[in-house]
């Protein structure tokens, strides 16, 4: 293994690398009512390669002119990257061509600021996927539980860009480490700090998992895909945190200490709440090992086995 580049370690404004991969297709209807008719879109998904923040776009087709609106409409939000690292996908390679060239003729027309100022691609090696493990696992992320998720629902562009934004918050909302070592902090550092200076939350709307989907307008049927997806992610995101080993033997970096951040593993949670606390007191059975820990959190005391709680360390590279 490689070591990391240097656009993975040096502080920066976020997004200014930028790691971009498509995901898809994804089925969808190009209007309501009869006669509609399914129309494929696909998924374009931004990721910042110091902070891991996350910015979803859905595209209507994988041509060039679709990628470099797409483009556009990222640099709009986020602003100007300064390289963007991809694959050699065709659209990707048409749109570097397209974006150089406009630089290149334009350069008389705009001003000598803009004119030198450019956005340089960098293409991974065909057929090395591993090169962009970053938006890789990115894609991962969203693809696999999104498409569990929606199962045969048929959405519309909109419903579909609707859904890739409350995804995108959601995963820009995980846990990374605390913000502070006092006992009475329960707030954590998560990518969306990066953008927008504080957690990111969402509108309180009631539990739809238990209703059926027939019996839901289609404004509910997404949140209720919505409220699928982060209930099935945020169990798989806090169970890669709680790495599993042979419990034959226990290392000081295992053990759980007072005071130690600690991220609950609870059941029906609403989107975008990650109830946190801090050890207050551990029980040690009779071989002297505890497995059962008081957390104080913002509701009061509680005691769960370690089993339910995840460790949030001062360092992100576990994260």
């Amino acid at each position: 293994m490689g070591n990391l580049p240097p656009q993975r370690l040096i502080p920066d404004f976020p997004f200014t690398s930028v790691g971009l991969d498509f995901a898809g297709p994804f089925q969808i209807i190009n209007r309501k009512g009869r006669g509609a008719k399914l129309v494929k879109c696909y998924l374009c998904l931004f990721v910042c390669m110091k902070y891991k923040c996350i910015h979803l776009e859905a595209v209507s087709d994988l041509s060039k002119d679709a990628f470099i609106m797409t483009f556009r409409r990222f640099v709009s939000r986020r602003g100007k990257p300064v390289e963007v690292f991809c694959d050699n996908g065709r659209n990707f390679v048409a749109g570097d061509k397209e974006l150089s060239n406009f630089l290149k003729q334009s350069n008389v027309s705009l001003s000598e600021f803009a004119a030198q100022e450019g956005v340089r691609f960098n293409f991974i090696p065909a057929y090395a996927p591993h090169f962009g493990g970053i938006w890789e696992s990115g894609v991962k992320s969203a693809k696999f539980h999104l498409k569990r998720v929606m199962g045969n629902s048929h959405l519309t562009f909109e419903e579909l860009s609707t859904l890739f934004a409350q995804v995108e918050a959601v995963l820009n909302s995980r846990p990374l480490c605390p913000l502070s070592n006092s006992p009475n902090d329960f707030l954590y550092l998560s990518p969306g700090h990066f953008l927008v200076g504080r957690p990111l939350t969402a509108l309180p709307t009631p539990t739809l998992e238990e209703r059926a989907a027939n019996s839901l307008a289609r404004y509910a049927r997404l949140e209720k895909i919505h409220q699928h997806f982060w209930n099935r992610w945020q169990k798989e995101y806090i169970a890669e945190l709680q790495q599993r080993r042979k419990w034959k033997t226990e290392t000081d970096n295992q053990r759980l200490k007072i005071g130690d951040l600690v991220l609950l593993q609870e059941d029906h949670v609403p989107p975008l709440c990650w109830r946190l606390g801090r050890v207050q007191r551990l029980f040690p059975g009779s071989d002297g090992i505890s497995r059962v820990a008081e957390v104080n959190t913002t509701r009061g005391s509680v005691r769960r086995p370690l089993v339910r709680l995840c460790p949030l360390h001062p360092t992100v590279s576990q994260c």
